[in-house]
């Protein structure tokens, strides 16, 4: 039980996460430029974001594309280098009904940061290593108090 998000008695699903941190999506097209994904992960302050054509969801850029960007052409400008290009197009994804346990271990696993969390054929949320660990940390610190407070009666 330790080791698991419970949230009112039942396992912390991806859905409960989304409904708590907001189902943003940040998005811009496949035939824009490295440059422009920077540029639009700076501005919201995201380290991902997806790429589309025509409203459908081809892939997905990080921050850790951005230096395979740089490496991969050379050291070309950024606004030289399209981003569907760079692109991750092999994506690992989540549901909303999927165990938050079991994506934290596969995003360790796979040594993934950013989890676009899909409904329906569409992207309706995106997760990160980050939004998983608070949410524990989180959890824990509840732990710890209730335990604090059930020793101290």
């Amino acid at each position: 039980p330790g080791a698991d998000f419970f949230l009112g008695g039942a396992c912390m699903k991806v859905r409960d996460l989304l409904e708590t941190k907001g189902k943003d999506i940040v998005s811009i097209d496949m035939n824009s430029s490295v440059e422009e994904a920077i540029r639009a992960m700076h501005g919201r302050k995201i380290s991902a974001i997806m790429i589309n054509d025509e409203g459908k969801t081809k892939g997905i850029f990080t921050e850790r594309d951005v230096v395979r960007s740089y490496i991969a052409s050379g050291g070309k400008s950024f606004k030289d280098i399209p981003v569907k290009d760079m692109m991750i197009t092999d994506l690992m994804v989540a549901v909303p009904e999927d165990d938050l346990n079991d994506v934290m271990a596969t995003m360790v696993e796979k040594n993934i940061r950013h989890l676009p969390v899909i409904d329906n054929h569409r992207v309706v949320g995106m997760l990160s290593i980050r939004d998983i660990i608070m949410t524990h940390v989180g959890k824990l610190h509840a732990e710890i108090h209730y335990l604090r407070d059930y020793i101290n009666q």
